[in-house]
């Protein structure tokens, strides 16, 4: 795998130089407002023609567009003219470099991802952008895990969004060839007890299933190990998904981490053939490192995954294997350094 890092250089397409600007900022956990004024000019370029463009370049008319406003138009004037956008410059300057130190090599080996969201659920970009900076940024598969119905919130897929959802999903693959693959997947919700937030129908017809818990996360240790051992020993999970639910920063403040038997859900992860996700989100970092030592300890498999919501945070992967790395997790014990043939066959044996 290899990160879209090197820098854009003039002459740049005006969507490309936007496209940019928005990855970069997404990968630093900018603030939504500022990225959404990207994202957007892209999408009212993507609706004029380049006459259309040139026309309004020429007569300084740019924030006549609906979506550009004073930043955005900026960029894609100078862009227009052959130059490279100062604002990209900068941003490729201060923030272009790898996201963190250590675990260079790790990363390169990484081929996907099996936790990440689009706007379907509470992503902010379209399934088509997502798979995009997937295929730029080196990824052979990924697996699109939008949210199941318990968790509102988040805009959870009803049973019959999902299946919708599936329709896309074999049109995307259909239409990228054979080179990448879009695998149809969900992160769903483990219920109270350890139940799963979709149908066994609806799971049976997805390619990869990521388990997490997002209710209830202060339940007393007992009835939590139980729940989370329930989850993860159903044939249908294949990853359980930031498990201690910890925040460790961020917009949403700290959270403590649930209190359960670590070593026995762990234990059951193992029987039941579920990888433990090393969730690379910095405000997660979930599980901690004496966890990860645990489940390492025990002989559990791993999965590196961004948890994205946004196109730049696929790269986030990065921090995941920085720990994983340090902390000595060997590379064919991490399912996402596996082929797409590999990591089908394991999620779906029968």
């Amino acid at each position: 795998m290899v990160a879209l890092l090197t820098p854009l250089e003039a002459p740049v397409e005006p969507s490309e130089a936007l496209r940019r600007i928005a990855f970069l900022l997404e990968r630093t956990r900018a603030g939504t407002y500022r990225v959404e004024a990207f994202r957007n000019a892209v999408k009212a370029l993507k609706e004029i023609g380049g006459d259309e463009l040139n026309g309004h370049v020429e007569a300084g008319t740019l924030q006549q567009i609906h979506g550009i406003g004073k930043s955005t138009s900026s960029v894609v004037e100078e862009a227009a003219q052959g130059e490279l956008p100062a604002y990209l410059a900068s941003l490729q300057d201060k923030t272009g470099g790898p996201l963190a130190t250590g675990g260079a090599d790790l990363y390169a080996a990484l081929r996907g991802d099996c936790h990440l969201h689009s706007d379907w659920s509470d992503g902010g970009s379209p399934i088509d952008e997502m798979v995009l900076t997937g295929i730029e940024l080196g990824h052979e598969w990924m697996v699109l895990t939008d949210h199941s119905p318990q968790l509102r919130v988040a805009n959870g897929l009803t049973a019959e969004r999902l299946t919708k959802q599936i329709a896309i999903v074999d049109a995307i693959n259909r239409g990228v060839g054979q080179a990448f693959r879009l695998f149809k997947g969900i992160e769903v919700d483990i219920l109270d007890d350890g139940g799963l937030d979709q149908t066994d129908e609806m799971l049976g017809k997805l390619d990869f299933v990521t388990a997490s818990v997002h209710s209830k996360l202060r339940m007393n240790s007992a009835p939590m190990t139980k729940r989370m051992v329930n989850a993860v020993l159903n044939p249908r999970v294949n990853v359980l998904g930031h498990c201690t639910g910890r925040l460790v920063e961020g917009s949403r403040g700290k959270r403590p981490q649930s209190d359960f038997d670590a070593r026995a859900v762990f234990e059951a992860c193992l029987e039941g053939n579920t990888a433990v996700e090393i969730n690379s989100r910095p405000e997660r970092k979930d599980p901690p490192d004496e966890l990860i030592e645990l489940a390492l300890e025990i002989g559990c498999l791993f999965s590196i995954d961004s948890d994205a919501h946004a196109p730049g945070q696929l790269d986030m992967k990065a921090y995941g294997c920085e720990r994983a790395e340090r902390l000595g997790v060997p590379w064919d014990r991490i399912i996402t350094t596996w082929d797409a043939e590999r990591l089908h066959a394991w999620a779906n044996p029968s």
